[in-house]
C-alpha cells in the first residue's frame, strides 16, 4: 500500500500548476510570445510591428498590445506630437521574459519540425 502524498506536496503542485495556467494564459494566445520578442530590441510603433510580424492583421496585433499592456509586460507611450505617435516597449516584467522566450525558441529548434513556410 502506497502513502497519500502529503498535504505540502499536493498544494506544491497545485500553486505550479496555477502558476503555470496563469502564464499560458497570457502568453499562450496567438502571436503574445512573438509581439514580445520582437520588442526585445527596443520600443517599436505599431506599424513597425505590424510589418515586422508576417501574418498578424492590424485587429488581432491591437488586441495583443491592449492585453500585454493590462498584464503589465509591455508600455504603452503617446508622444502628443504632432504628429501623434504611440510606441511600445518592454516593461522590466516583459523583459523578464525573454530568457523563457529564448529557451522555449532553442526547445522549437530542436524538437519540433522545420517550418515549411519561412
Amino acid at each position: 500500500m502506497t502513502t497519500p502524498p502529503s498535504q505540502q506536496a499536493v498544494e506544491a503542485c497545485v500553486r505550479g500548476d496555477v502558476a503555470l495556467s496563469r502564464a499560458f494564459a497570457v502568453l499562450g494566445k496567438r502571436w503574445s510570445g512573438i509581439v514580445l520578442g520582437s520588442l526585445r530590441a527596443g520600443p517599436a510603433g505599431f506599424r513597425e510591428l505590424s510589418r515586422s510580424i508576417v501574418g498578424v492583421s492590424d485587429s488581432v496585433l491591437s488586441d495583443r498590445l491592449s492585453e500585454l499592456a493590462k498584464e503589465g509586460l509591455i508600455a504603452r507611450t503617446v508622444d502628443p506630437g504632432p504628429p501623434v505617435s504611440v510606441s511600445y516597449a518592454l516593461t522590466a516584467a516583459g523583459t523578464a521574459l525573454m530568457p523563457a522566450l529564448d529557451q522555449l525558441s532553442k526547445w522549437a529548434e530542436e524538437h519540433l519540425p522545420p517550418d515549411q513556410s519561412c
